[in-house]
């Protein structure tokens, strides 16, 4: 599925960026896609794909810390820890500024 919205993103972009229908074919499609983007089943679709993200890392973050134990770099370990008292205390954003929902 990543692969497909990826190509049908390229797909329109080329076209917005190579096209001569003007102004107003830019427009329809701007206003396309803002009309996708605020479906309720793509925006659920994107939630629960974001939700089962997050718990695929959990699961992988303590697959990984079982095997690695007390070899991690003290440098790593502090910002884990740091990442997760932040998370512990809902804050909403990463370092990128973008909120977690």
């Amino acid at each position: 599925m990543r692969y497909r919205l990826t190509f049908v993103a390229g797909l329109v972009l080329g076209y917005v960026l190579g096209t001569r229908a003007g102004r107003e074919r830019y427009e329809q499609l701007k206003k396309s896609a803002m009309q996708l983007a605020q479906n309720p089943a793509v925006r659920n679709t994107a939630e629960t794909a974001a939700h089962q993200g997050r718990e695929f890392a959990g699961k992988a973050y303590h697959a990984v810390s079982d095997k690695v134990g007390d070899r991690m770099p003290d440098s790593v370990a502090q910002r884990v820890r740091t990442l997760r008292e932040r998370t512990a205390h809902g804050s909403g954003e990463d370092d990128w500024g973008t909120s977690n929902t």
